[in-house]
């Protein structure tokens, strides 16, 4: 095929299917997908457990690596065939194993997006009542145990949240997705450099800043590598399907390479953002105590609204702390449905109201299982773990690092590296193509099974990360 037809082809395909705008819409969208609830409370305790500016460091190498080569397999993938997760593989075979690597990357999605939107409607819950100004009540002790077992109110937050995911996706990719990612990335940032400001200026908090940093060769351990690798895979939506579907909707003309490049630069600025406010805040708050900066999730929903609490403008900071919480949870949760309503469009071959239909159907039943499962249904466990939790494992610690070894077993065995660079030097410079080659034959099927093994482990008491 010459390049006019093949360009002529392209065009058609792109016009059957929703479109950014261009670069910036692009960007902003992926950006959105990458910074979510888990850049905002996961980073800063693995941070702060792991070395601070140790482990900020060995993050930053392992992005412009391993994160850089999947965001620009994914993304070229997905703009070569024009297709989500499934059609994608597809495209290359129509064997069991290409059936299998496509769906696992696109079921992925439709797994966490239920979950993902119970724990946005936590969010939702609590900057209601700083609206309310509600601050010291939100920081007395159990009042979030207390509200997660009320089975009857967290659905109901669960569904004001999915239910702006809906209207969001029934507007489309330009006027829904789009739209959305320039309204709300701007004001995350903005929202994120008040906080973190205000965090480093309370008295203390300067030991919380120098720790997170400035590196520590002393603090190195090789868990610091396998926590960093596993927070930087989770951090830039790799192997969730969101970079093929998002890939496909862009033109020729788009960058790959320096848009990869940017929503690192995105993703590193909210990661030092997120410890920026986090550390320092809990260091001043506790004295340094780093048993209150490894809570985990707790870490947001107990510790902040008491630091918020003990600060005297508590509302006020805690207004902006969970709206910009509830963006980055907005603008992930987006992602991860328009992913999946994308899967159904292309293979169901159905209107895009009967696809949200469909997911609507998924989500009332593994989000209400969500919000009931510390509740009324707290006596139903799966392994030992309460359905969120379940779903999470399943996703994060199993089929995430299954379906990022799918892609890169598609591109070194079937796809080779040849057609790759062809795709990215139409519209890049692809001036990491020498990393990008080396990282793909050598390196990147080994980090995922570290990964794979080290996170399985981790959940069976085997290792403690």
């Amino acid at each position: 095929m010459n390049k006019s037809s093949s360009d002529q082809h392209s065009k058609k395909a792109v016009g059957m299917r929703g479109t950014f705008s261009g670069r910036i819409g692009y960007v902003l969208a992926v950006a959105g997908s990458a910074v979510g609830l888990g850049n905002i409370w996961r980073f800063p305790y693995l941070a702060a457990k792991y070395g601070g500016g140790m482990f900020l460091l060995v993050y930053l190498i392992l992005m412009v690596t391993f994160g850089y080569a999947l965001i620009v397999s994914e993304t070229a993938l997905g703009r070569m065939t024009r297709k989500s997760p499934v059609g994608a593989f597809h495209t290359f075979g129509k064997s069991l194993p290409f059936h299998l690597g496509g769906w696992i990357n696109a079921v992925v999605p439709m797994l966490i997006v239920p979950y993902y939107s119970v724990i946005g409607g936590w969010v939702l819950k609590y900057l209601f009542e700083y609206f309310r100004g509600n601050a010291n009540l939100l920081a007395e002790d159990g009042y979030f145990s207390n509200f997660i077992v009320s089975s009857g109110k967290v659905e109901f937050w669960f569904i004001l949240f999915a239910a702006v995911i809906f209207l969001v996706i029934l507007a489309g990719v330009k006027h829904g997705v789009e739209r959305v990612s320039k309204i709300m990335m701007p004001l995350l940032v903005i929202l994120a450099i008040f906080v973190a400001g205000y965090s480093i200026t309370r008295p203390g908090a300067w030991e919380g800043v120098k720790y997170f940093l400035i590196p520590n060769f002393k603090d190195f351990t090789w868990m610091t590598v396998v926590a960093a690798m596993g927070q930087m895979f989770y951090s830039l939506s790799i192997a969730m399907g969101v970079l093929y579907t998002y890939g496909s909707y862009i033109g020729n003309d788009v960058d790959i390479e320096k848009s990869t490049t940017q929503v690192e630069l995105f993703d590193t600025g909210i990661a030092l953002l997120a410890g920026l406010m986090v550390i320092p805040a809990v260091f001043s708050f506790s004295g340094g105590d780093m048993s209150t900066l490894q809570a985990g999730p707790a870490l947001t929903f107990i510790t902040f609204p008491k630091i918020f609490a003990s600060m005297g403008v508590g509302s006020l900071i805690g207004i902006a702390f969970f709206l910009m919480f509830l963006f980055a949870a907005l603008t992930s949760a987006i992602s991860l449905m328009e992913t999946s309503v994308s899967t159904l469009e292309d293979e169901l071959h159905i209107s895009r109201s009967k696809c949200c239909f469909i997911m609507g159907i998924v989500m009332a039943a593994v989000g209400t299982a969500s919000s009931f499962g510390y509740g009324i249904w707290d006596f139903i466990t799966i392994s030992g773990m309460q359905f969120l939790d379940f779903f999470d494992f399943l996703t994060n610690s199993v089929m995430m690092p299954l379906a990022a070894l799918s892609t890169c077993i598609l591109i070194i065995r079937v796809t080779g590296f040849e057609k790759l660079d062809q795709e990215i030097e139409s519209s890049s410079a692809f001036c990491r193509k020498k990393l990008y080659h080396f990282f793909m034959k050598y390196l990147a099927v080994g980090c995922i099974g570290i990964i794979l093994v080290s996170s399985i482990a981790n959940v069976l008491g085997i290792i403690s990360m």
